[in-house]
């Protein structure tokens, strides 16, 4: 009998570290998780992401979040793959923790991107799900580096990428709200300065996604 993870290898896919899980949101989790990014991320004046997505009211907001989703699974693809978990906290949906790279299997760059609920914010929760997302793609996935980025006006997010390891690699100037120009610092990680979080990592339904991924053959 045919199973999801038989049609998207990434729905076997679950990484469990003391209290946190990452597995790949399912449609009635994507439900959830939309709900969540309705009832807020920011504060409306400020931006923290490059495509400012949250700019949109509710109803419009749980739309363009479930078509992104569904667009990841759709385009996902050796050369160029999004890999966008869910985050459970002692099994409460928090928020979306990502990892997105292009011919991945010749550069070994990867890219992480996340955002939590605003509820659950501030409990390092954000710290403990980078240092998951980063020890998975290299301890798993084999990767050579992984690089993020965040304004200089987003100090959490800065704070958060110094405790996990990366070093600054220089800032872009980029647009981020229409004709708003944005300072964004770019940031690079490897496997020798990563801060490791406290509990070790368990991954079930591995080999099948690094199949996917360009891995392995």
């Amino acid at each position: 009998m045919t199973t999801l993870s038989d049609l998207w290898p990434v729905f076997g896919l679950r990484i469990t570290a003391g209290p946190l899980e990452l597995r790949a949101l399912t449609d009635e989790d994507l439900i959830a998780l939309c709900d969540l990014a309705a009832r807020g991320i920011h504060p409306p004046e400020r931006m923290p992401f490059y495509f400012p997505w949250t700019d949109a009211p509710p109803e419009e907001l749980v739309r363009n979040t479930a078509a992104y989703h569904w667009r990841a699974r759709a385009d996902f693809r050796p050369a160029e793959w999004s890999l966008q978990l869910g985050v459970w906290h002692e099994g409460v949906l928090v928020g979306s923790q990502g990892l997105e790279a292009s011919n991945y299997p010749v550069t070994r760059t990867a890219e992480t991107g996340s955002w939590l609920g605003q509820a659950h914010q501030g409990r390092r929760i954000g710290t403990a799900m980078r240092q998951v997302i980063c020890a998975f793609a290299f301890d798993h996935l084999d990767a050579a580096e992984v690089t993020s980025g965040a304004f200089l006006d987003n100090p959490a997010s800065l704070a958060v990428s110094r405790k996990v390891g990366y070093r600054e690699d220089g800032v872009r100037r980029l647009q981020r709200r229409e004709g708003e120009l944005a300072h964004n610092q770019t940031l690079v990680l490897t496997p020798e300065t990563l801060v490791r979080g406290e509990h070790e990592l368990r991954v079930e339904g591995l080999e099948p996604v690094r199949r996917a991924v360009g891995l392995d053959g």
